[in-house]
């Protein structure tokens, strides 16, 4: 079922000689380097639409949009000739020392007419972490000169990502991240994460909506509301395994935050430009957040960026009594990065891409995901918008989990790359997020896919005896 084509002759290297380069100088994020060496990785050499190659020409579709981002899929012309234009110009100059160029304006602006109508301000960044850097130092900021500064604690979730600095990964509750480095760092706690599945079974998930938000409540109460500065969420938590929240959550989140004044963060570095089948996730849940990071999307991933868009409950704070923020990065405000964002997202207008994700390729996929509750080796599957998770159990009827250490969700990615299909696995939780592209015959094509590694994923279980 994998596609070949000739390999293209990258520098005459063989598919050896790249990995063993790789290996002598290349140290991988999230990655076991010894293992990593001896096993040699996988060389992508080119993409096209919703698909790449590596270098012995396997065809792949890219069910993960690169990692999340490659929205309007490989090899598009406009955000290509937007970069190519921008280096003839002016290939880079910062932001600082009161000075700018027409590309981050001109997306300054356009932010502002997509977001929310609480945002009229955007700080730019480099990346997503960077983002949440942003907002750990915005925040406090913001409570200091109103004259609060020991509102300094940020609520955030177990499970939830945030990037990998030091105060991205704090905010997020990875706990095997937080091994490595002492963290979190100070002033960042967590609560329970709204995952249905493996937390609320046994209730409905509107029952259990409300119960997961009330942590939030019971957490500031805990902390004390006067020591509390924000809480912070992905509205579907993507790297934790696409935590899809009941209905009733977020709402009810927001409520929370009304009452004891906490300021609300929605991280859309995942959800954010149409992956929710709306422009933002936070529209989608109905939360109206005072602070938005963005990345990925924004450039669909042809160009790093991200940043923070800024509500005017804060932005008025921070520029009518802040004086200098001392904060900020080289490349914020990067032209090129801005202009291949700016070309990107005019792109997707023009498609209705956004709309095409609610109406049409988003409800394909659900259908999809219901047929797929069928098979053996699924207790569940749900989507929202372009974002899909299945998960893998051993028993349906009692929604027994393998055993962590069969991973058997790796055993199913396995099957996936051999078939041409990149699908993550977080656990046993096998998961997509392909471009918003992607055509409704695509979706079918990919659901192919999707089954036939299902089906090799459970011969293989019965061969070992573990089914």
């Amino acid at each position: 079922m994998n596609a070949v084509h000739p390999p293209l002759a990258v520098a005459e290297r063989s598919t050896q000689d790249w990995q063993a380069a790789d290996a002598a100088h290349f140290l991988h994020p999230f990655t076991d380097f010894q293992a990593l060496a001896r096993k040699g990785s996988r060389i992508i050499t080119r993409g096209d639409n919703i698909y790449v190659w590596d270098s012995d020409g396997h065809k792949i579709l890219d069910a993960m949009s690169g990692l999340w981002c490659v929205n309007v899929g490989y090899g598009q012309p406009a955000l290509i000739e937007a970069a190519t234009r921008q280096m003839s110009e002016l290939p880079f100059y910062n932001s600082f020392f009161q000075t700018t160029t027409p590309p981050a304006i001109e997306l300054a602006e356009l932010l502002a007419e997509l977001t929310p109508p609480q945002f009229r301000h955007v700080f730019f960044s480099g990346s997503g972490s960077e983002g949440n850097d942003t907002v750990v130092r915005m925040v406090r900021r913001y409570w200091d000169l109103l004259g609060q500064p020991e509102r300094q604690v940020i609520i955030s979730r177990r499970n939830a990502y945030h990037g990998s600095t030091l105060a991205g990964a704090s905010l997020g509750g990875m706990s095997a991240m937080h091994a490595q480095g002492g963290l979190p760092i100070p002033g960042i706690v967590h609560i329970e994460q709204p995952f249905w599945w493996q937390l609320g079974r046994g209730r409905s998930r509107e029952e259990f909506g409300l119960e997961a938000a009330g942590w939030l409540e019971q957490k500031i109460l805990e902390v004390g509301a006067e020591r509390v500065a924000a809480f912070i969420g992905e509205p579907v938590q993507g790297a934790g395994g696409v935590i899809i929240p009941p209905e009733t959550y977020w709402p009810e989140v927001q409520r929370i935050c009304d009452r004891y004044d906490v300021l609300l963060v929605s991280d859309e570095v995942i959800c954010g430009f149409g992956r929710t089948g709306h422009w933002f996730g936070c529209e989608r849940f109905g939360s109206r957040p005072d602070l938005m990071t963005f990345a990925k999307g924004v450039s669909s991933g042809y160009v790093p960026l991200g940043g923070v868009m800024v509500g005017e409950r804060v932005a008025r704070v921070l520029i009518e009594q802040g004086g200098e923020f001392e904060h900020g990065y080289t490349y914020s405000g990067h032209p090129v990065a801005c202009a291949v964002a700016v070309a990107n997202l005019r792109l997707m207008r023009q498609l209705g891409l956004v709309e095409r994700v609610r109406e049409e390729t988003g409800p394909h996929l659900a259908k999809l995901y219901e047929r797929l509750k069928e098979h053996p080796l699924v207790g569940d599957a749900e989507t929202c918008g372009l974002m899909g998770a299945l998960q893998l159990v051993k028993d349906k009827a009692s929604a027994t989990p393998f055993p962590e250490e069969q991973q058997v969700g790796m055993l199913c990615r396995a099957h996936c790359f051999a078939s041409g299909l990149i699908m993550r696995a977080v656990g046993d939780r096998m998961i997509v997020a392909p471009p918003l592209v992607i055509t409704l015959e695509q979706i079918d094509d990919m659901g192919r896919l999707i089954t036939h590694c299902l089906d090799q994923t459970w011969a293989e279980l019965r061969e070992k005896a573990w089914w």
